[in-house]
């Protein structure tokens, strides 16, 4: 009894071996010190500043909130994550001794003819309670196998969160696409209003002969190119809130939609970008794949270790007696102790390749993890390049809007005083109408990068 006891003890304490996994050593960041533009360090981290904060539009917080409750996508992920946890629980098992109790009852009947003389019937009760084949972790393969395991849940954790961010920034994304395609039908119904006006003017002009047939069909064109704009922006509005409605996982509430056209829906003047290695490594998608490299890293050590003995304690202690009554009394008590190893010694390659599989796991991951780096480097590059320019651009765009409606309002009133053909008016017309729904579109873009950066800098999975 004693002597199990101190096997117990033992196997608990070699639990506690190394790992054969090789020191893990992060690589270098495959980027350059700079974003190519200027960028001022701020005080926070962007990864600090949650979407609440981020978003000032009571109504997109409200469809943030919806869409964190019910996205199947983010659901998934969630789930993914208690799968991963439940698999790093079955694997961190494996490093202790699972004990089982049971017992039995046998019965038998010896017969004369077999020449035993000791014939009737004879009875065995037994109970025990031990551990079978628990493998000591000498060369730490369990140990290895068990960090693998915990750092594949952390990577499902920063998946989630990487999941989190793409969605409230498509959230956002969507809601503005729809306050925008908004803006674009109230622009083109206004026009459309104005045309109608216009083509009664020149029709009746024509009627009196003072306009030719010529003015009516142009003004015609100018009128059934409004109508067009009316009838594809209603249906773009239909899609934008099926999106939006697909991203919620709910339907879309009526009060939430956007009524004003895009407002100002970011608190933050300016973004914190310090040095890309620093920024870019608090990431979750970037620590998802590290969380997955130094998982392949954990794996080699497990791979190493099946070049070793292995060796398991199978254990037990309890009663046996002939009669039910009699189980636990004394001089009944019996234990088993069976140490075993096993050495690999012809295996057909199957180790050798097994590790080289193992550390080719890990450069594949090495590249995937740089890769990652690379693309989010680039995408808060490019975020960076528009926002360096679009304020330039809208002011620009803004000041096209007030020139071409000048022209508008200058060439109706030479063509109504006689002096120029309505060609001209067409023109200004058509120019004015481009103008305004590039406006439309520069605003929504510079709000879109705005949110851009924000998720890219890793922003958007805290509250």
């Amino acid at each position: 009894m004693n002597k199990t006891l101190i096997s117990l003890a033992l196997a608990t304490a070699l639990a506690g071996c190394a790992s054969m996994a090789p020191d893990y050593e992060r690589p270098q960041a495959p980027v350059a010190d700079t974003w190519g533009v200027d960028a001022k360090p701020g005080e926070r981290d962007v990864t600090d500043i949650g979407w609440r904060e981020f978003f000032v539009d009571e109504k997109l917080r409200k469809l943030v909130e919806l869409a964190l409750a019910n996205n199947r996508d983010l659901r998934v992920a969630a789930l993914n994550i208690e799968q991963a946890r439940a698999q790093y629980r079955i694997r961190r098992s494996d490093l202790y001794p699972t004990v089982t109790a049971g017992g039995s009852a046998a019965s038998q009947r010896n017969s004369r003819d077999t020449g035993n003389s000791n014939s009737g019937t004879t009875h065995i009760y037994t109970a025990s309670i031990g551990l079978s084949a628990y493998e000591l972790d000498f060369f730490g393969r369990i140990r290895s196998l068990n960090e693998q395991a915990l750092q594949l849940y952390f990577a499902t954790e920063e998946a989630r969160r990487a999941a989190q961010i793409t969605l409230v920034a498509e959230i956002a994304n969507a809601w503005l696409t729809l306050a925008a395609d908004r803006e674009h039908l109230r622009l083109a119904q206004e026009t459309y209003a104005s045309q109608q006006q216009s083509w009664e003017m020149t029709n009746s002009r024509f009627s009196l002969g003072i306009a030719s047939a010529l003015d009516v069909r142009q003004a015609q064109t100018t009128l059934d190119t409004a109508r067009l704009d009316v009838a594809r922006y209603t249906t773009l509005i239909r899609q934008d809130e099926n999106a939006l409605t697909l991203l919620l996982g709910a339907p879309l509430p009526e009060e939430l939609k956007p009524q004003n056209g895009m407002t100002e829906i970011t608190a933050l003047a300016d973004l914190p970008a310090g040095l890309p290695s620093q920024v870019l490594q608090k990431r979750p998608d970037v620590l998802q794949a590290e969380r997955q490299l130094m998982a392949a890293n954990a794996n080699i050590g497990a791979a190493r270790a099946a070049f070793f003995p292995t060796i398991s304690l199978t254990a037990s202690v309890g009663s046996a007696s002939s009669e039910l009554s009699n189980l636990f009394g004394a001089g009944t008590g019996f234990w088993t102790f069976i140490p075993q190893i096993t050495v690999p010694i012809f295996t057909a390659g199957r180790n050798k390749a097994n590790l080289e599989v193992a550390e080719l796991q890990k450069e594949i991951n090495i590249a995937q993890y740089e890769k990652t780096i690379q693309t989010a480097f680039r995408e808060v590059a490019d975020a960076l390049a528009l926002k360096a320019t679009v304020d330039e651009q809208l002011a620009a765009q803004k000041s096209l809007v007030a020139a071409t409606d000048a022209s508008y309002q200058l060439a109706q009133a030479r063509f109504q005083n006689g002096i120029d053909n309505y060609l001209t008016v067409l023109d200004s017309q058509r120019a004015m109408y481009a103008s305004q729904q590039n406006l439309i579109t520069l605003r929504l873009l510079m709000l879109s990068n705005q949110i851009t950066l924000y998720s890219v800098l890793g922003g958007g999975w805290k509250e």
